[in-house]
């Protein structure tokens, strides 16, 4: 199959209408969000969705995203609660993901058979446009191979899935860099998936929303995966990857580096401003600030992703406070790493002999 690319900042009429086609004759289509580039198909037609697992590689107990185009549009598909709308008035369109009871219309496929179905209004206006010219709602995962790191430009999606689907809608680099924050109001209202959308801000206007202990650990033997991306290891590159935490984190990720490198490795230390000077001699990459995490979160995928290019065998993160946006970023990081962390210099020797 050939895949087609074509640029919405030159050709955006072109590109919306070649896309609407597809989705609408039962084809799967890559188009970019404010958050990363979304794999999308008709949400209600069972065929197309299966096209998206198909694409990916992904596991069919890996629930999907339903993306509309307007708020009103979710009333047919779930049973839309006040602290629904309340949050939709609040965060729509953006990166914020809303779990609810499902309405028969939408296929079991579309959401791994579960009773519940996650719904989000994009914030990008391709995807926005995309959606309303197709005149159905998108279920959409991130357009990568399943459990590489998600897709923040129209390069990586080609990377992964080139001859695999027929069009990749390119709108350039994503904003947010992250997938979107999910909350279940399915029972006590909870974070399944932090991201742009903090807790905090939900609470401020639907009362207090715990956070699920799966952001930050991995699920339970025999628990299902009530949301995207709550799988053990995901966003994973190709190289074996270290978190770096505790008191002295670039000392800590230094013991990696040394580690790995006297191990015959080709290492790399994902750093931050403030750090990069305690890494002279080693190989690192700048990714962000560690006073603005937000920074962190809009380069971490592009950033494994140039460290697989290069061919590196080990990746060493920092950890970054798991609260706010750093709480976003923590959750990718470990699940990246397999949840494999180590909090100070003394014990890089033990994590570096664990297996994988």
């Amino acid at each position: 199959m050939e895949t087609i690319c074509i640029d919405l900042n030159k050709e955006f009429e072109k590109g919306i209408e070649e896309g609407a086609r597809l989705i609408q004759q039962g084809d799967v289509v890559a188009f970019p969000t404010e958050t990363v580039y979304g794999l999308g198909a008709n949400a209600l037609d069972e065929k197309a969705v299966a096209k998206i697992f198909a694409a990916k590689g992904r596991p069919n107990d890996n629930p999907l995203i339903l993306h509309v185009s307007d708020p009103t549009e979710v009333d047919a598909l779930a049973e839309v609660t006040g602290q629904a709308k309340r949050l939709m008035d609040a965060f729509w369109p953006g990166p914020l993901t809303v779990i609810l009871k499902k309405k028969d219309i939408v296929p079991p496929a579309a959401t791994a058979n579960l009773p519940t179905v996650a719904v989000r209004m994009p914030q990008n206006a391709g995807a926005l446009s995309l959606i309303r010219a197709s005149g159905v709602p998108i279920a959409a995962p991130s357009a990568n191979t399943s459990g590489r790191p998600s897709p923040t430009t129209a390069q990586h999606v080609l990377a992964d899935l080139s001859g695999k689907i027929p069009l990749v809608l390119d709108g350039g680099p994503c904003k947010w860099g992250l997938e979107s924050t999910v909350v279940t109001l399915v029972g006590d209202p909870a974070v399944l998936r932090p991201g742009a959308i903090t807790p905090g801000m939900l609470s401020a206007v639907i009362g207090e929303v715990k956070i699920a202990p799966a952001a930050l650990a991995p699920l339970k033997e025999g628990e299902t995966a009530a949301s995207p991306g709550m799988k053990y290891r995901h966003y994973a590159p190709r190289a074996r990857v270290y978190i770096a935490a505790g008191e002295d984190v670039a000392a800590t990720a230094a013991a990696l580096y040394d580690g790995c490198v006297a191990r015959g490795q080709k290492a790399c230390i994902l750093a931050s401003r403030q750090t990069c000077g305690f890494y002279a001699g080693r190989v690192y990459d700048i990714i962000g600030d560690r006073t603005a995490p937000e920074t962190f979160c809009a380069n971490l995928f592009a950033a494994l992703r140039r460290a697989d290019g290069a061919n590196f065998q080990s990746i060493i993160l920092e950890a970054l406070p798991a609260d706010a946006l750093g709480l976003a970023y923590m959750n990718r990081a470990l699940r990246a790493a397999g949840f494999r962390v180590c909090t100070s210099p003394n014990e890089a020797q033990s994590i570096l002999e664990e297996q994988p």
